[in-house]
């Protein structure tokens, strides 16, 4: 029992001081958080095709269900947020496949949000025709052009694209290959496999998710979640383009940028380093296709000269969303007053290779963060497991919690020897 005591409160103990020594790090950066510039936008594109009639949703349409989780959204839109809605297969009832394919509207624009005018739009709406998804996407794309805020598109769907070849899924990956920072959530009204599978493909182009949607409820809450986090400050990335070569690399601050890369190739980016300074970079490269098993992604930073300075790298077998590398290079400090910035080149290579059949442009959507701050004057004040110097409090904490184990095990067995004795 003595034994169980101690190993309790030494473990209380710990935890506090788990507690304690990571939550102050993580202050500090939500104090460099810096405001969003712009209002995010927001386009809720709504599948009106002939589908929607069906009644399976609780008894009652989907057409039905999406009408009531507009509402709802729409009243609980935060004020920030500039909102839209378009529409696909709202019009056009007849069978020429030419024209059902261009019947995409936008019913509501892009903007300050009038929430009767939203309703009144949206109660108007009847399951008409076809379900052309790729071209809604694409005026969706445009509706949300301008501005260097948060932009989503929230695509609600019952079936499949009707108007192939144009096929949604490329038309997402050429909107996330111009690397304006848009994102596309899918949610699918009950759907089959194939559905699935084409609205999931969509999301992950983007960075987007896939919903399956078979209650109001649900729906209600999930489009309500994708709306408000539109509304949640967030670092928008920049498109750069990468070089073959580190002499013609692009020169890159601090900063998070995005970029694409064929399949077995290399991006180079050079980033200037002063002495004293401490370049830290990562990179990220999404599978956004079905890839070949047995890949990798290299980071290296080298010289000018092309000598390699340090790299980082990572691996991996079968299907994952993305995968990440990292590196830190600090550079020595200098007394000389004078010294010159080194330019330091990052040379980012991948081992994918496109499964048979995948189509291999555009290139995989590339993510890099690049964070050049002040070098540690000494080695002590270099970070480790993200406590800095949390460290020393986390010493003092366990110790602390030690020695109350040991004096708590003391007094119970005083207490058990009194009891004995009485």
């Amino acid at each position: 029992m003595i034994r169980r005591h101690r190993l309790a409160t030494g473990v209380c103990a710990l935890l506090a001081a788990l507690g304690a020594g990571i939550a102050f790090p993580g202050g500090a950066v939500a104090d460099e958080t810096e405001p969003q510039a712009a209002a995010p936008k927001v386009e809720l594109v709504l599948d009106v095709s002939g589908s929607m009639r069906a009644r399976d949703i609780d008894g009652g349409t989907r057409m039905a269900a999406a009408k009531q989780a507009f509402n709802e959204v729409l009243d609980a839109t935060p004020k920030e947020v500039e909102l839209g809605i378009r529409t696909l297969g709202a019009n056009y009832r007849g069978n020429d496949r030419k024209t059902g394919c261009k019947d995409t509207e936008q019913l509501y624009p892009v903007g300050p949000l009038d929430r009767t005018e939203a309703k009144t739009a949206v109660a108007t709406l009847s399951p008409t025709g076809w379900t052309p998804i790729g071209p809604a996407l694409l005026k969706a794309a445009d509706d949300l052009q301008g501005g260097d805020g948060t932009r989503r598109i929230v695509l609600i769907s019952d079936g499949e694209d009707t108007c192939q070849p144009l096929d949604p899924c490329e038309v997402a990956r050429e909107i996330a290959a111009k690397g304006i920072g848009l994102t596309i959530d899918t949610l699918g009204l009950v759907p089959d496999a194939k559905t699935r599978d084409q609205l999931s493909c969509i999301a992950d182009a983007t960075g987007g998710t896939y919903t399956s949607v078979r209650h109001k409820e649900e729906l209600s809450d999930r489009v309500g979640q994708l709306v408000d986090r539109a509304a949640d400050p967030v670092v928008t990335p920049v498109a750069t383009d990468g070089a073959a070569s580190c002499a013609a690399a692009p020169t890159l601050k601090s900063g998070l940028f995005t970029d694409r890369e064929e399949f077995g190739r290399e991006r180079w980016y050079k980033v200037d380093v002063r002495p004293g300074q401490e370049l830290r970079a990562s990179v990220s490269v999404a599978d956004d296709r079905a890839v070949s098993p047995d890949y990798g992604v290299l980071l290296r930073a080298v010289t000018a000269k092309g000598r390699e300075i340090v790299r980082g790298e990572a691996a991996g077998r079968g299907r994952t969303d993305v995968i990440s590398t990292g590196l830190r290079y600090a550079k020595p400090d200098s007394d000389d007053d004078t010294a010159t910035a080194e330019p330091v080149c990052l040379q980012v290579t991948n081992s994918f290779s496109a499964a048979p059949g995948v189509k291999t442009t555009p290139g995989l959507p590339l993510e890099l963060t690049v964070d050049v701050v002040d070098g540690p004057s000494a080695a002590h004040d270099v970070a480790a497991f993200g406590l800095g110097r949390g460290w020393w409090l986390l010493g003092a904490l366990v110790l602390t919690g030690f020695v109350a184990g040991l004096l708590w095990g003391w007094l119970s067995r005083w207490r058990v020897a009194v009891w004995r004795t009485n």
